[in-house]
């Protein structure tokens, strides 16, 4: 890489140069669609034909002893991602590394024989979206950004305004204004510049979209820099591959709500091939969405190539977006892999918040909900393998989305201090 790169800044601003290796092995932007690359910059759309940009690389040697000497966070895959190589001395919230549980109970209870839960309910806001906009942040500020803001379904504004406060920047969330209390409120303690938009999440993007064409200098995670945003992504899959001891699962079953998400894991797990750093094998991946906000699944059951945005209605608000960016690309890797794309009701999705709570213990919001019925479905319908090797992915902590189950859970019995009457319950037997 040369020692510095030109980036055509967001508009009015001109050109800004960078520092060099301000992102790391990063060589440029490439269209998915067309192959046309441009430099790096505060990009999201190929100026030739329109179609989403991606990070192109050239990566160096790496070996998994420099990977596990790194930190016990993101970092650690640092030479793999858009980041600097000095990227731990800017402050951020240090997401990453979180546990993988081999999910013996919840393997019975569904008849997989080698079950895992990736659990990212347990990063600094309690979701995955840490991961991001820790690359986000890191994006925005080498470009000089005066402002980190992203439109969210709840968990990227909780993420974007814990980063901005650590990081010192102005923040400024902008949320459907129906989305969870408790999401609204895990936003609002971080930043005071918290806007609720009358609409859905796709009229919330759209609003946000026009910001980014209006005002110079600022950065919106996933519209102006969303190819770094989500290069954030792909570190749950080397993660996976990391604590599997090397080695890629059989089968994975990941949320799709813009699809972004597992079409990054998908792309670790073929970088660490490449790399050398698993062995090459095939793998399955399934996506899960909600009945109510089910597009890419309605399109992969159709076996069409054609998405219909939908308006949302469902309980999982998180994955509610009816026109999503990546779902043309879900449907290639889901096809490609012998995976599929399914989607359960909103009962079913409470009741897989119940299931993994009370086989594993592990409480998810309603995103993580909808993957777990997902897997119970793609057993019972005979789409997945039981005896090969399954991750699952939880996304969230359930505490953001009490309200989808409050109604279905409580008290066993209200009773008097009193053993007799206690006894009288049953509870005992």
């Amino acid at each position: 890489m040369s020692a510095v790169t030109t980036a055509i800044a967001p508009t009015g601003t001109g050109a800004t140069t960078l520092r060099e290796g301000a992102f790391g092995h990063a060589t440029g932007l490439s269209c998915r669609e067309c192959g046309h690359a441009i430099a790096l910059g505060p990009h999201y759309a190929c100026p030739e034909c329109f179609g989403p940009l991606e990070i192109a690389y050239d990566f160096p040697a790496v070996t998994r002893e420099q990977i596990e000497a790194g930190p016990a966070n993101i970092w650690r895959y640092k030479a793999l991602l858009p980041v600097p190589a000095d990227i731990e001395q800017s402050p951020n919230m240090e997401p990453g590394f979180t546990r993988l549980l081999k999910a013996g109970n919840l393997g019975r209870e569904l008849g997989i024989d080698n079950l895992w839960v990736k659990d990212d309910s347990t990063n600094p806001t309690h979701s995955f979206k840490d991961r991001v906009v820790a690359c986000a942040l890191s994006a925005a500020r080498e470009f000089g950004s005066k402002v980190f803001a992203c439109p969210s379904t709840g968990n990227l504004a909780n993420a974007v305004a814990a980063a901005g406060a650590r990081a010192g920047i102005k923040t400024v969330v902008f949320i459907p204004s129906n989305l969870e209390r408790a999401k609204q409120v895990n936003s609002a303690v971080y930043t005071d510049s918290l806007v609720a938009v009358d609409g859905n999440y796709d009229d919330v993007n759209k609003l946000a979209s026009e910001i980014a064409g209006e005002e110079d200098g600022w950065a919106f995670v996933n519209v102006n820099v969303r190819p770094y945003y989500a290069e954030g992504s792909k570190t749950l899959g080397y993660e996976i591959a990391e604590q599997l001891g090397w080695r890629l699962p059989d089968q994975i079953v990941i949320p799709v709500a813009s699809g972004s998400q597992l079409t990054k894991v998908d792309k670790a797990f073929q970088e660490l091939i490449k790399l050398g750093l698993v062995e090459d094998k095939p793998y399955k991946v399934f996506g899960a969405q909600a009945t109510g906000c089910s597009p890419v699944s309605v399109a992969y059951k159709a076996g069409t190539d054609a998405i219909r945005p939908v308006k949302p209605d469902t309980i999982a608000k998180s994955l509610a977006i009816g026109n999503p960016a990546d779902g043309i690309y879900v449907l290639d890797i889901c096809r490609r892999t012998g995976g599929a794309v399914e989607d359960i009701t909103d009962e079913q999705v409470r009741e897989g918040i119940l299931l993994l709570a009370r086989t594993e213990g592990i409480f998810t919001e309603t995103a993580g909900g909808t993957t777990v019925g997902v897997l119970k479905k793609l057993v019972e319908t005979g789409q997945l393998d039981t005896s090969l090797e399954t991750v699952v992915i939880n996304t969230g902590m359930g505490l953001k989305t009490l309200d989808a189950v409050a109604d279905s859970v409580g008290p066993a019995a209200t009773i008097a201090p009193s053993y007799a009457v206690f006894a009288a319950t049953g509870l005992a037997d």
